[in-house]
């Protein structure tokens, strides 16, 4: 049985930018050949343009932000399910003195109700599993496997 990935944000930034932690990603998870197709957030497409233009992007990781964009399956958070998600997580997250970017609570909300297994690099949704979701953490401070 194959796993269903969501990405997070910073997955697809390194991809873009094609660096040793993409090389990393792309090796052991292989998101462009994985079936099923990886899921992102709608959050996921905004943050990721609005770094483009931030960082200054050329053409080059223009277009490959905009082909990875379009290549995952990208989903919304306008359901209900999704909305009942996000408040239970946030208000989870804040009891236990953890607050969350809202960013991050809509891709937690995402990996929720799809059950989707969410790739990051950062440690933001640690306290969310396995409760909430799962995530498999990849350190972007390994340069080697």
């Amino acid at each position: 049985m194959s796993i269903l990935y969501l990405l997070d944000t910073n997955i697809l930034v390194h991809q873009v930018r094609r660096d040793a932690v993409g090389e990393r990603i792309r090796e052991l998870y292989a998101p462009l050949l994985a079936e099923p197709r990886p899921l992102i957030s709608v959050v996921t497409d905004g943050e990721l343009r609005s770094l483009g233009f931030q960082l200054g992007w050329g053409r080059e990781k223009t277009e490959q932000s905009h082909y990875l964009l379009t290549y995952f399956q990208r989903l919304t958070i306008d359901t209900e399910e999704m909305l009942q998600a996000y408040a239970l997580i946030d208000t989870f997250s804040e009891r236990i003195g953890r607050s969350m970017g809202k960013n991050d609570l809509w891709i937690a909300a995402t990996a929720h109700v799809t059950g989707a297994t969410l790739l990051t690099t950062d440690k933001d949704f640690d306290h969310l599993d396995p409760q909430f979701l799962v995530r498999v953490w990849i350190n972007p401070a390994i340069d080697k496997i």
